[in-house]
């Protein structure tokens, strides 16, 4: 994988020595591209899914740079770019993530899916958010749950609060770039709203980013290639159960707010084969609404 624009001379393992401030906060160490490599990357890029890591101080946004990469090709199946800190980060419907420099992971994986219907490449964030809770609470210990349709939870004081987001996006005709932004050791007083948490405040027995990221992209890698082996299929995989059993989103009652001014108010039920969020209204309707026509997901 080629490093993406803008971030030359700034991979943590590239010739150039770092600067000072790459120890400035001693609490958050830098990650080291060349340890992940040896960690995850299998037989010269042969018999796993990660074919290459890189790690860049700065960026704008890694699921852009990855983005581009793929669709001029030069990235393959399996790329991860990780940066230590983003400029413009950003979530579904190009809402803004920000954070301090390696307070989180801020991290794209490239995935081409061939063969597996383009219909069942929705589930693919579902299954990010499924993996990243995974990976997350067998290395930090920490509970976690998954708000419909991309949103980590944990709980924080009794409150759930928001501690991590997926964004999933096309690259070229054959490519799915996943981007995850994690805030880790985020403190209260650098949360950039009231509402956002992190695992540390969710009292993490880990904060080691080096461990959290391993574990969140061999979980990544293991459902993946589970969803890939059933051909896509939500159910065969276990894909759905496992989203459902983990999904705070089910239960409740919520208000999907749609273009046009319009919207569902009912009790989340289920998540559907094609991976939307099914309401049951007031008017005994099972509305399904898909991840890309919500503009918004609130409590009713």
């Amino acid at each position: 994988m080629t490093t993406p624009p803008g971030a030359e001379g700034n991979p943590l393992n590239g010739p150039h020595e770092p600067g000072p401030d790459r120890w400035s906060d001693l609490g958050r160490p830098p990650l080291n591209a060349a340890a992940l490599r040896r960690g995850l990357v299998k037989d010269g890029g042969h018999g796993g899914l990660y074919c290459d890591i890189e790690v860049v101080q700065l960026t704008g946004s890694t699921n852009a740079d990855l983005v581009a990469l793929a669709t001029e090709g030069r990235a393959e199946e399996g790329a991860v770019l990780v940066a230590e800190e983003q400029t413009a980060g950003k979530g579904r419907l190009d809402r803004q993530w920000t954070a301090p420099p390696r307070s989180g992971l801020f991290f794209s994986v490239l995935l081409k899916p061939g063969g597996i219907p383009v219909a069942r490449w929705g589930w693919l964030p579902l299954l990010t958010g499924v993996a990243v809770a995974t990976g997350l609470s067998r290395v930090a210990g920490v509970d976690t749950a998954l708000k419909w349709p991309n949103d980590l939870l944990v709980t924080v004081g009794g409150e759930e609060r928001k501690a991590g987001g997926i964004l999933a996006e096309r690259a070229g005709d054959d490519g799915v770039v996943v981007g995850i932004g994690i805030n880790v050791s985020l403190r209260a007083d650098e949360l950039p709203v009231p509402q956002a948490g992190s695992l540390a405040l969710a009292g993490a027995v880990s904060t080691d980013r080096d461990p959290l990221l391993r574990g969140v992209l061999r979980s990544l890698e293991e459902w993946y290639g589970r969803w890939r082996a059933a051909g896509g299929d939500p159910v065969t995989s276990g894909l759905q159960e496992t989203y459902a059993a983990g999904c705070a989103t089910l239960g409740r009652v919520v208000r999907a707010e749609l273009p046009g001014n319009r919207s569902v108010v009912g009790e989340a039920v289920a998540v559907d084969g094609d991976g939307r969020l099914v309401i049951a209204t007031e008017e005994g309707v099972q509305e399904p609404v898909g991840a890309g026509d919500v503009v918004h997901l609130r409590p009713a």
